[in-house]
């Protein structure tokens, strides 16, 4: 199960089973009086900050930019500048293999850092949200230093699959680490370790998923060998055999 894709890295050779994408149907959104947003899976995240402005609804706005859907946005517990869309979460429903309709509210579900307790073999279908209104000014300053946030340290010109590496804590970023290691700029084939952020591999126009996992899997190397951390991955993995990943996950 999937969304649009965001935060995922495909083996060159596919993948051998059924993708399940709910980025073209699940679309409805609706915003009540009471700053409640009931939002299906396969709306863009985007689109959902956007109403959610548009209706004066204040604390989703530094999520703007963030990409993909809603529903891979709450499975992967989405954040950027300080808050992440579990702050949010008041219930979601999922529909099993089987096509039973279950039901979690959120005390049943934990998050923590790019993470959630949403069972695997379940697709989320729709999510509801308990906002408040903010005030008209201060969404707007708060999109802004987002945005620009976004624009100026991160290599939007090319194409990636986001954040590669998780960030070791709260105080340490993947990015600077990767930078101190001395890789900026590290290519394979058409892949590079961006100039303007370390934790983006992005592809210069012919990359191979195959290039991109040296790349990461340089990273963990360099930053294991100078600073003893281990880097687990942001970004996720589908297709590949054993073989390709091995040390990917853990030294």
């Amino acid at each position: 199960f999937i969304g649009s894709g965001s935060n995922v890295l495909v083996c060159d050779k596919g993948f051998d089973g059924i993708v399940i994408s709910l980025k073209k149907s699940f679309k409805n959104l609706s915003i009540k009086q009471n700053s409640m947003i009931i939002v299906e899976a396969g709306v863009m995240l985007g689109t959902m900050v956007k109403q959610a402005m548009a209706a004066e609804i204040g604390g989703l706005e530094s999520l703007i930019g963030v990409p993909g859907t809603v529903g891979g946005a709450l499975i992967m517990n989405a954040g950027a500048f300080g808050s992440e869309i579990s702050k949010y979460f008041e219930e979601a429903k999922t529909m099993t293999l089987e096509g039973n309709i279950k039901s979690y509210s959120r005390g049943e579900i934990e998050f923590s850092y790019r993470h959630s307790t949403f069972p695997d073999n379940e697709i989320l279908l729709d999510a509801t949200f308990k906002c408040k209104k903010g005030k008209p000014d201060q969404i707007l300053q708060d999109r802004k230093v987002a945005s620009d946030g976004r624009k100026s340290n991160q290599p939007l010109k090319f194409r990636s699959a986001g954040s590669i590496f998780k960030n070791p804590s709260d105080t340490l970023a993947a990015g600077y680490l990767i930078d101190k290691a001395g890789l900026k700029g590290t290519k394979k084939g058409g892949a590079t370790i961006s100039e303007k952020h370390a934790n983006f591999i992005v592809n210069m126009g012919n990359a191979t998923a195959a290039d991109v996992l040296h790349l990461i899997k340089l990273a963990k190397k360099y930053v294991i060998k100078k600073f003893n951390i281990n880097l687990e991955l942001e970004v996720k993995l589908i297709g590949f055999p054993q073989s390709m990943t091995q040390g990917v996950y853990y030294a």
